[in-house]
């Protein structure tokens, strides 16, 4: 690993399959792209709405964000370019939804885990809003926050269309550009 320290980045932007499925497909483990290990789960919820289950999650009751967590390598990928890269992939101008999923668990979210991918998530997002968005007169809605507990999805969730190919996959994860 270069000498360098893994990081975690975390994101939210819809169904947490599509999200997973699409990181992987375009920074596979095997291919030494930056991404080492990945994760589907919940994060973002109220204080309280501890150790969530995709039913509850799913009610809207617990606030929590159906998110993926990517253990990284920023001497082979930086977090900015996986900023950017989820911005590609999927609708960060759709609140609280993508596609025909609806509801707080799929919010556009980045979960920040230190100061410097904070101004590097507000940066990259300004540059995106700017070239893709502003053009187009649309707004990013991404919520920016601090990375708070996290807690992995149930197992049959983790590499899910990896494991079902023919699963369901909302479509707005694609690249967009």
């Amino acid at each position: 690993m270069a000498g360098s320290q893994p990081e975690i980045a975390t994101f939210a932007a819809g169904c947490f399959w599509g999200v997973e499925h699409i990181f992987l497909k375009h920074y596979p483990i095997a291919q030494n792209k930056g991404i080492l290990r990945t994760a589907v789960g919940y994060t973002g919820g109220k204080p309280d709405a501890t150790n969530p289950d995709y039913r509850t999650v799913c009610t809207g009751t617990t606030d929590h964000a159906e998110s993926l967590r990517i253990e990284f390598d920023p001497a082979v990928v930086s977090y900015a370019e996986l900023v950017e890269f989820f911005y590609r992939t999927h609708d960060p101008t759709t609140l609280n939804s993508q596609g025909a999923d609806v509801g707080t668990q799929y919010r556009s979210a980045i979960f920040y885990h230190s100061p410097a991918q904070l101004e590097t998530a507000q940066r990259v997002t300004a540059e995106v809003q700017k070239k893709h968005f502003e053009p187009i007169g649309k707004k990013i809605v991404t919520q920016i926050v601090s990375a708070g507990e996290w807690w992995d999805a149930e197992e049959y969730h983790q590499e899910y269309l990896h494991k079902n190919p023919t699963g369901y996959q909302c479509p707005t994860h694609r690249l967009h550009w």
